[in-house]
């Protein structure tokens, strides 16, 4: 249990640094949305390990919490990212025509 959060959790992390240097906006926007399943992948074994007893729960209310707010972040920023990509291309072609 503590691998799959331990490579779940350094994940969202390193997904978010190779999105900065993504090679398009839907390359971003791609490596974005991987990091936020990363997220919710480490907030499913956090409660687990929560359930089980194997982190003390006077903890685990901030990490669960704090696993919160990084989901509604990375949701926030793909939503935004696409978004933002759509109106571009929309913009791209109606310049064309």
């Amino acid at each position: 249990m503590a691998d799959q959060l331990f490579r779940a959790g350094t994940a969202v992390g390193a997904l978010a640094e190779e999105a900065v240097g993504g090679e398009s906006k839907l390359d971003f926007i791609h490596k974005y949305a991987i990091s936020r399943k990363e997220a919710r992948e480490s907030r499913y074994w956090l409660r687990l390990a929560r359930d089980t007893g194997k982190i003390p729960p006077v903890r685990m209310k901030d990490l669960l919490d704090e696993a919160e707010q990084i989901v509604s972040i990375l949701t926030a920023t793909v939503k935004t990212a696409r978004k933002n990509y759509e109106q571009e291309k929309a913009n791209r072609r109606r310049k064309r025509d």
